[in-house]
């Protein structure tokens, strides 16, 4: 059935990886090995990419004409939030990169290919209502704080934010309501989507995997999620445009985090791959 492959992957026998311990030096040499990827063609992945800067812009430009002020940062740092399942053709160029084959820039759309497609979408529409629920929690705050009244210009905004006792809770309560969000996102899906491109897993067993994979390397992962905020926030810092850079490097980064946390399949002797239970 189409609904449990979605669920269970192509596998009669839901096939858990292996999932390997790692160190600090391993998460910095999948952040280098993501640049060095993005060096190889960089014009594909600023070309790839342009598309972030350029959707920041719009959020920037909307929030303020629009008078929704209040869902600016929210917005922004959907980026975090979405980025798992937005990168998923970086996640292709450095596959294949990795096997040696073309990465123009057009092969990004090979992931269409993909016989876990549907199971990447399931995962991909679960992190955009994860997102949709972000943007409610924020307005709800705001409104709690401050009332259904908008802000009437950006510097009002900004004023009433940090002058007063209420624009400060907006900020802790805030920062700590969107960490959870991102925990959430971190722990369910850190190498699920690579894990998907790579095998036909389906969506329980990537969650699976990626919780496990926070798990056994809680530390590394809490690094490895303190990376991608500060990156994405230099990228926001440069007007956007530092996200078309920011964006591939983390999207490769991502691929090469993958496998050095997910042993490679193993073969049966009929050629088949045969994935052991994680211990």
């Amino acid at each position: 059935m189409e609904h449990f492959h979605v669920i269970a992957g192509g596998n009669e026998k839901a096939a858990y990886p292996n999932v390997r311990r790692i160190g600090a030096a391993d998460v910095f040499a999948a952040l280098r090995q993501g640049l060095d990827d993005f060096w190889a063609k960089p014009s594909h992945n600023v070309f790839l990419c342009l598309i972030y800067p350029v959707a920041g812009i719009v959020i920037a430009r909307w929030t303020s004409g629009a008078n929704a002020l209040p869902l600016l940062f929210p917005l922004m740092s959907g980026f975090a939030l979405l980025g798992p399942f937005a990168a998923l053709g970086l996640y292709e160029i450095s596959r294949r990169r990795e096997l040696g084959l073309d990465t123009s820039w057009q092969h990004a759309l090979e992931v269409r290919h993909s016989p876990a497609v549907p199971a990447i979408f399931a995962l991909g529409f679960m992190l955009v209502a994860i997102f949709v629920v972000w943007l409610l929690t924020a307005q709800t705050l705001y409104v709690s704080l401050f009332g259904p009244e908008r802000p009437e210009s950006l510097m009002a905004f900004v004023n009433e934010v940090v002058t007063t006792a209420a624009g400060w809770q907006l900020i802790l309560y805030g920062n700590a309501i969107g960490f959870l969000f991102a925990l959430a996102v971190l722990c369910t899906t850190v190498i699920a989507f690579p894990l998907l491109l790579d095998r036909d897993t389906g969506v329980a067993v990537a969650i699976h995997t990626s919780i496990k994979a926070v798990a056994v390397n809680p530390v590394e992962m809490v690094l490895w999620g303190l990376l991608v905020a500060v990156l994405l926030a230099a990228g926001f810092a440069l007007l956007f445009v530092g996200l078309a850079i920011v964006i591939p490097v983390l999207g490769h980064a991502t691929w090469h985090l993958y496998r050095k946390i997910v042993e490679p399949e193993r073969v049966r002797a009929t050629g088949a791959p045969a994935d052991g239970q994680s211990a």
